[in-house]
């Protein structure tokens, strides 16, 4: 992956931190940056798609672990075209 310089602004205390969380994991600085910068990417992105896109016709009832499995991979299946 290719990647872009950029220079940023941080509060010193955010740096000590991450200073001493790179060494305790054995990483770069710039690298906990990057996860940083690539979360809160990821969080203020906008979707082409609803989470919630999709309804489900229940029971009447809630659903336990099974029922859930069940309507998860019932989805899956039809979704993907492949048999049970």
């Amino acid at each position: 992956m290719s990647m872009k310089r950029t220079n940023v602004y941080a509060d010193p205390e955010d740096l000590a931190i991450i200073k001493e969380a790179a060494k305790r994991r054995g990483i770069s600085e710039a690298e906990i940056i990057r996860q940083g910068i690539h979360l809160a990417a990821m969080a203020n992105r906008i979707w082409d798609e609803p989470l919630f896109s999709r309804t489900f016709q229940g029971a009447g009832r809630t659903p336990g672990k099974r029922d859930v499995r069940d309507a998860v991979a019932d989805a899956v299946r039809r979704e993907t075209g492949t048999a049970a």
